[in-house]
């Protein structure tokens, strides 16, 4: 029979299943509509297709190191509860592992994963554990060693908070040091050179704004923004900060005693830019009255 988009949309609304999945599901049966339904459900497709609405701003980051290359995932749940759950703590490290060989995080969607894709890995999570998840993000540092740490782990390579630092030299107690330093302090970028103009722009009007309200000449203002904005830069910029370690020395300085350089990393919070629903259950339901 052949598989119309309409009936792939009627199957769509009924269940909120992907597109592919209701195409496949209609395929498998025929294009009976209610054996499809059941042949959703089974595969726990139209159950996680329900729960994809709801917010996931939980869970956990997962970090994987091999050689000179590292790389860190985020995985959210809806709840902490779940970041807990061993089922879901054993799915993040192997997605983690999994990261690895792949470049982005589309591709590890689609990377193979016991005999699966790393996404339908987490949709049958989803049916099983009966909350909404995401594979949200990854990043990777390379470099002639890389070091991770991760904050209150929860597991060995799983947190709230991951970190990766690529150093050239150095050993890994200093490595792991600057780690830490950059989960307490998170600064903006490693130096000014890759600090993004546009926070640099903003920053900058901010405190021309300020200072013209002091009333003084422009010249004046001048050497005012100068001062500021360097003050600025030392500030959110990982070589430029004073080391928590020793807060005589920045952290350039700490890496120079160390005879180490530090070329890159990247920290990886959890729910960092989710913006989390609050439900009101009265509004709703007034809504709903309306």
């Amino acid at each position: 029979m052949a598989i119309t988009a309409k009936m792939v949309k009627e199957l769509r609304d009924q269940t909120g299943a992907g597109m592919m999945d209701a195409k496949k599901a209609l395929t498998e049966v025929d294009g009976d509509m209610e054996a499809a339904i059941d042949w959703l459900r089974t595969k726990g497709l139209a159950k996680a297709a329900k729960k994809s609405g709801r917010t996931a701003a939980e869970g956990l980051v997962g970090i994987s190191v091999e050689g000179g290359k590292g790389v860190v995932v985020e995985v959210n749940s809806e709840t902490d509860f779940v970041a807990k759950n061993a089922e879901f703590q054993e799915m993040v490290s192997a997605i983690a592992a999994a990261a690895a060989k792949v470049s982005n995080v589309e591709e590890l969607k689609a990377a193979a994963l016991d005999g699966k894709t790393v996404e339908e890995v987490v949709t049958d999570k989803i049916a099983k554990i009966g909350e909404n998840m995401s594979l949200r993000r990854m990043a990777t540092v390379e470099g002639e060693q890389v070091i991770s740490y991760v904050h209150n782990a929860a597991a060995p390579g799983l947190g709230k908070i991951g970190v990766l630092v690529a150093l050239k030299g150095g050993d890994e107690a200093f490595g792991k040091q600057v780690a830490m330093h950059i989960a307490a302090v998170n600064p903006a970028s490693l130096s000014e050179a890759d600090l993004d103009p546009a926070i640099v722009e903003k920053e900058k009007q901010v405190q021309m704004e300020i200072a013209r309200e002091s009333g003084k000449p422009e010249a004046v203002i001048e050497k005012m923004i100068a001062g500021r904005m360097n003050k600025f830069l030392a500030e959110v910029t990982l070589l430029g900060q004073a080391f928590v370690v020793n807060p005589d020395l920045t952290v350039a300085a700490a890496a120079k005693e160390a005879g180490a350089e530090v070329t890159g990393f990247v920290r990886m919070e959890v729910g960092e830019g989710i913006e989390k629903k609050e439900e009101d259950f009265a509004a709703e339901v007034a809504a709903m009255q309306g």
